[in-house]
């Protein structure tokens, strides 16, 4: 049976109409090019949403963390103003006061005499002395009144400017 046009209809079809049981090309192409067009605006998106996040880690800023965390705020809630303060923090250089301290102590345990690292020493929580031991320590008699400084003379108490010590 050979297949005929309907009277009504155009002798000349266009080529994206095709027969009843065929493949439509034009569907397929545009399927493959509406996916791809997606992915390539997420990446896009994405992209520039990192943007404040990868010229932080690019310049080694010190706030490199709260950009980080500004972006990932910012993609969640969909609020444009955390993104814009991950941009200005990854703008501004803010000064690195860990590295002049650390060649400030640097160069004190050299004058001092000590290898590098080797000044900080800590203690083990039972060496350090209690409140009671200082207490025993300073030698303050309970009777006295005022407490005197070495070397202090015993001035009666109306020259003498050290405090009066309360014991409860």
């Amino acid at each position: 049976m050979a297949e005929s046009l309907h009277p009504a209809a155009s002798h000349h079809l266009p080529s994206f109409i095709t027969a009843p049981g065929e493949t439509d090309v034009l569907m397929v192409v545009m399927s493959i090019f509406l996916a791809g067009a997606v992915l390539m605006f997420g990446i896009l998106f994405l992209r520039l949403h990192t943007m404040p996040e990868r010229m932080a880690h690019r310049a080694h800023k010190v706030q490199f963390e709260i950009v980080a965390v500004l972006g990932l705020i910012a993609l969640f809630t969909h609020m444009h103003i955390f993104w814009v303060a991950g941009l200005l923090l990854a703008l501004i250089d803010f000064p690195d006061f860990g590295n002049s301290l650390s060649r400030i102590a640097g160069s004190a345990e050299k004058i001092a005499g000590v290898k590098p690292g080797e000044g900080t020493v800590e203690m083990p929580p039972e060496t350090a002395p209690s409140v009671k031991q200082a207490y025993e320590a300073a030698e303050v008699a309970p009777e006295s009144e005022y407490v005197t400084r070495p070397g202090d003379s015993a001035a009666p108490a109306a020259t003498n400017p050290i405090r009066k010590v309360r014991r409860g």
